[in-house]
């Protein structure tokens, strides 16, 4: 065999390692300079890519996606802060009208209010609107007429300004549960100054609404109350009355005409009932 037979294959070199890495840092520089071409190569690719009619269109496609994720929301809120409350309120639920008719002084008003409304309103507050009515007697010459006298009438006005100037009705609905536990006493000054701090109502403010035209605002409230509670034929202290409609009555300490229920959980399952009703579009 001659000397060209006898020489390997692979020219074997000495092993070290410095030799090693050399040979590392070699083939580390060699994979940059691929990653940097092919990197180089897909961004011309891409970029001719893009002007031809398909890629113009994708990008088309990817810019409007982008645009109308963005866009949706924004364009919502915006709907929501320039229109009215009454172009979208009939798509939300209604809150259903509950109404109370009652005289400051009747002991029938005590016992309906801390035992029928009350209680349901702690549950239901918020899905109704609620409304304390006055029931009296309006004559041209005579005004209103209390049934339990002048002190009533005062009492009247005094409950109505409440509700006028703190409208919540977890407010002025306890300021006048308050003044009925005491209800012969009506409307004693230390009473009413008593429950206004009671419920973070302030006296002054009230008796401002009391006495303001020289108290001629208080009597046309109760005018204007008086004469709701007739308009609906409400003739009886407490009724109470939903949807416009005469739902239960408390008289001479009994409730009578209550064919739902004279309990919180029947006031507030009737309520809810209602409310589910229109919510459906089934009433």
């Amino acid at each position: 065999m001659d000397a060209m037979e006898k020489q390997p294959l692979i020219e074997s070199e000495p092993t070290t390692l410095e030799s090693l890495r050399n040979r590392l840092a070699e083939a580390r520089a060699t994979l940059t300079t691929a990653q940097r071409d092919v990197c180089t190569a897909n961004q011309e690719y891409i970029r001719a890519w893009s002007q031809t009619r398909r890629g113009r269109i994708t990008r088309w496609l990817i810019f409007s996606l982008i645009m109308f994720t963005f866009a949706l929301p924004l364009t919502g809120i915006l709907y929501l802060g320039l229109t009215d409350d009454d172009d979208y309120e009939e798509y939300l639920p209604r809150r259903v009208p509950l109404e109370a008719h009652i005289m400051s002084k009747c002991p029938d008003a005590r016992d309906c209010l801390h035992d029928l409304v009350l209680p349901a309103m702690v549950n239901v507050s918020h899905y109704v609107d609620f409304k304390l009515s006055y029931i009296g007697k309006y004559e041209e010459d005579e005004g209103v007429i209390c049934k339990h006298g002048e002190s009533e009438c005062l009492g009247n006005i005094l409950e109505l300004c409440a509700a006028k100037t703190y409208p919540d009705p977890k407010i002025y609905l306890g300021f006048t549960m308050c003044l009925s536990r005491n209800f012969s006493d009506i409307p004693n000054q230390e009473l009413a100054q008593d429950c206004a701090l009671e419920h973070g109502i302030s006296f002054e403010k009230l008796n401002q609404c009391v006495s303001a035209d020289d108290g001629q605002r208080g009597v046309d409230m109760l005018r204007d109350s008086v004469l709701r509670s007739a308009e609906k034929n409400v003739t009886k202290s407490c009724t109470v009355r939903i949807d416009d409609k005469e739902w239960c009555i408390r008289d001479g300490g009994e409730w009578v005409d209550c064919a739902g229920g004279h309990e919180p959980k029947d006031l507030v399952e009737e309520i809810l009932e209602r409310r589910l009703q229109h919510t459906s579009g089934r009433e």
